[in-house]
């Protein structure tokens, strides 16, 4: 099951964890509040186990890429990396299947605090158009992830601020932020 936390507030490497001291884990009715959305599939038996056809097809997901991030496979790997982990948000859903590896997707909150939420193998993570995020890898420095969309894939990031995107005014429209 994913796991997430509410993320301390230090300059450490961003492959860290980042978690409070106490941690302040939350669950995934917390991170349905915010629009995120999560499923838990057999990434070893995908056509076997019919999950992610159903939600493909009860979300309308029609168009699929694999990506895999790591210093040996991703062209301008640290120019890559360095992008994703900008405070960003997008016009359109963002859906990612961990295949192998794992990463961190971070969320801000109704409170404008980051949520780090881990992503392993296995893992099928939503985020909703408009919230702001961004992406970073963990200290194993590699995923390979499959990249859902509705539609033919839109890649450009809105960088923060952005609150007056017709996206991010429907986000806080309808999650409260």
């Amino acid at each position: 099951m994913v796991r997430a936390w509410h993320m301390d507030d230090s300059n450490v490497d961003q492959r860290e964890p980042h978690q409070l001291d106490p941690p302040q884990f939350v669950d995934f009715d917390y991170l349905k509040t915010l629009g995120v959305l999560y499923w838990k599939v057999d990434a070893d038996n995908l056509e076997g186990e019919g999950l992610l056809a159903k939600v493909r097809k009860e979300r309308n997901y029609n168009y699929e890429d694999i990506i895999t991030v790591s210093k040996e496979s991703l062209p301008n790997y640290d120019e890559k990396l360095k992008s994703f982990f900008q405070e960003h948000m997008h016009s359109d859903e963002e859906i990612r299947l961990a295949l192998e590896g794992s990463g961190y997707f971070d969320v801000r909150n109704k409170e404008d605090k980051w949520i780090r939420i881990e992503l392993e193998k296995g893992d099928l993570i939503t985020l909703p158009a408009g919230i702001y995020h961004r992406f970073t890898l963990d200290t194993k420095n590699y995923i390979k992830a499959m990249r859902l969309f509705v539609g033919e894939p839109v890649w450009t990031p809105i960088n923060r601020p952005a609150d007056d995107h017709n996206a991010r005014i429907e986000y806080v429209n309808n999650f409260g932020q």
